[in-house]
């Protein structure tokens, strides 16, 4: 029996605060469609490589292995706010709080992450999230915003 969208997306939740990369991976489609909304120009920064949109079910895993690289263990919360689900279609909304490992800034970012379950795996996952709270975070110490390509920032605008 196929799983229904909200169970798939109740497992993802759960395995994103409690499983590693590989497990969560594993409801995932082989390929999916994976797309960040964040400025095209920041996607694998170094400041926030797992920034960028990814294709694969080794890429899910990359992503989660990524981002808890660069976060620091233990200073994480999530509040899942609602899901809300259409047929194949969910949509959760929350706010995650992490905290930055290279400044060791905490932050909080808002975001949506629509995801499209088909046969019991995810075939979407678009997320929609505060890309300024997150790039200030990782900002370097002059207060500059990251950029791509390395060395470089870029300064706020007052």
């Amino acid at each position: 029996m196929t799983p229904t969208t909200r169970t798939v997306v109740e497992d993802l939740l759960h395995r994103i605060g409690h499983a590693g990369p590989e497990h969560i991976a594993e409801l995932y489609a082989e390929h999916a469609d994976w797309r960040l909304d964040w400025p095209e120009d920041q996607h694998g920064s170094p400041a926030t490589p797992w920034i960028r949109h990814r294709a694969t079910r080794a890429d899910a895993a990359d992503h989660f292995r990524d981002l808890a690289e660069h976060h620091v263990p233990g200073q994480v919360g999530t509040e899942i706010e609602r899901i809300l689900v259409d047929g194949e279609d969910a949509v959760v909304l929350g706010e995650i709080r992490l905290t930055a490992r290279p400044t060791g800034r905490p932050y909080r970012a808002r975001f949506a992450l629509h995801l499209t379950v088909r046969d019991g795996l995810i075939v979407r996952h678009h997320v929609y999230e505060d890309s300024l709270a997150v790039s200030l975070a990782f900002a370097p110490a002059d207060g500059g915003i990251p950029v791509a390509g390395g060395g470089g920032s870029a300064s706020p605008r007052p």
